[in-house]
């Protein structure tokens, strides 16, 4: 396939005619492909006990035939060819021109949002997290094995540290007294 997504084509037949975009979506197995705002079609979803009703707008799929490149150099439609470099790399290039076609950014969404570079390294940056804590088995979450029983025993002598006994407890007898019934 000669084009590739990211891509700046011009439809050259159909409704769209004319129109230009970017390929968001290759689809080499049926020769067709995605273009950013064109072929836009309407879809109603029925509501459900769960979800509201909604009108959804999409791009569907333009054959291959009906979009051209558009030259980088000269901003007009071009057909692609190849190419070998000096360092026998296979590059594509707009045939009217001869300047390489580089793709520039490749679109995440479908809605054709463009993300520049630096802003996908930025959450890479954020994501990552060295401090991140030590996991737990789900023995240890749940209270079982020996180190749950450790935990256990820390924390109550920390919670028997911090209790201020010149108080007594309010609402409590010091008497004991049973919880048998009819006693």
């Amino acid at each position: 396939m000669k084009l590739r997504a990211g891509d700046h084509v011009v439809i050259i037949s159909g409704k769209d005619k004319g129109k230009t975009g970017t390929v968001l979506r290759v689809l080499p197995e049926k020769q067709r492909i995605v273009v950013s705002d064109a072929n836009m079609r309407t879809k109603h979803i029925k509501a459900q006990a769960n979800r509201r009703g909604e009108i959804i707008r999409y791009e569907a799929a333009i054959h291959m035939s009906n979009v051209m490149l558009v030259d980088p150099k000269s901003k007009k439609r071009s057909r692609v060819g190849y190419k070998i470099d000096e360092k026998g790399r296979k590059l594509r290039v707009a045939k009217k021109s001869g300047s390489a076609v580089t793709v520039s950014a490749k679109p995440a969404a479908a809605d054709g949002a463009k993300k520049a570079k630096g802003e996908k390294t930025e959450k890479k940056k954020e994501t990552s997290k060295p401090d991140a804590p030590k996991k737990t088995p789900f023995w240890g979450r749940v209270g079982f094995g020996s180190d749950a029983l450790e935990e256990a025993d820390e924390k109550a002598k920390a919670a028997t540290k911090n209790v201020d006994k010149t108080v007594p407890e309010q609402g409590r007898s010091t008497e004991s007294f049973s919880h048998s019934r009819g006693s």
